[in-house]
């Protein structure tokens, strides 16, 4: 049996993949020179934006806005202040804003991209069978890999980390949206066609204010996992918090490197809240 398996050719699955890959990326090469150029001028104009507003400033503002989307409570305000106040004092907060920007960026496009492939899953059994295989795929799959794809078409730098951050953080929205708008009660939408609303009315009107909660969690979810790719992205030239905490382990810089990890869960913690009152109060 062991000499028959041998015998079988091997299948050159990765230098077909390399093969497909270098086709793809040259023929396309002003395209992702085009995005890598665009990306990263637009990104560090955020982020340069972000650094000139005095660090007290986007406090008190982070503060604000949790104080009255946690219905003015205290808790989260306290905490954001304590947590923000802690990452100025150990000299990372233009670190802290470079990691904002990306997550920024990457949630925005994981929810401009997933929300409509969410909807036309709920609408295209066909879709939802083509689509859920390669979101299984995609979570399935260790998020180092997609690093590969991304160096390949971008070089290195933030626009590769959020490609990459994008790809990682993508299945939530679609999955949830896909779920919100099914889990719509089939009686409203009989009601909906009884009046006679379009597709498109019956969608905005009916179905996603619905299915709100269930894709805000979704969105939830995604914002985190970006958040996640923060450290890994870092291994392809993304700055901010994740590049410390490399730069730390790297060089066995234990102290460094809790205080950018423990300044990474602050932000998390801050992130996670907010969107879930913000959810909450939009019930």
């Amino acid at each position: 049996m062991s000499n028959l398996l041998n015998q079988i050719p091997k299948i050159p699955v990765s230098n077909t993949v390399e093969l497909a890959m270098d086709w793809f990326t040259d023929t396309f090469a002003g395209v992702f020179k085009f995005i890598q150029t665009g990306g990263s001028s637009l990104m560090d104009s955020v982020t340069n934006l972000l650094i000139a507003i005095p660090p007290i400033l986007f406090i008190l503002l982070v503060v604000i806005l949790a104080f009255f989307a946690t219905g003015k409570k205290f808790g989260l305000p306290l905490f954001s202040l304590l947590g923000l106040l802690f990452i100025y004092n150990q000299d990372l907060w233009n670190e802290l804003m470079n990691t904002f920007t990306l997550v920024l960026f990457a949630s925005v496009i994981a929810i401009i991209l997933g929300v409509p492939i969410g909807i036309l899953m709920s609408k295209s059994k066909v879709a939802e069978n083509i689509i859920q295989p390669i979101l299984d795929f995609m979570q399935t799959m260790p998020g180092f890999v997609y690093l590969i794809p991304a160096v390949a078409f971008f070089g290195i730098g933030v626009v590769p980390g959020v490609f990459a951050s994008v790809i990682f953080a993508l299945p939530p929205t679609v999955r949830f949206t896909n779920l919100g708008i099914r889990q719509v009660p089939k009686e409203l939408v009989e009601a909906a066609d009884s009046f006679g609303s379009t597709s498109t009315q019956k969608l905005f009107k009916v179905e996603l204010p619905l299915a709100k909660p269930t894709i805000m969690a979704g969105i939830n979810q995604t914002v985190l996992l970006s958040l996640s790719m923060v450290v890994i992205a870092s291994m392809i030239g993304a700055p901010g918090l994740g590049r410390e905490v490399l730069s730390a382990l790297q060089r066995a810089q234990v102290g460094n490197g809790f205080v950018a990890g423990l300044s990474l869960v602050i932000f998390a913690i801050i992130v996670d809240r907010l969107t879930q009152s913000l959810n909450k109060k939009t019930n």
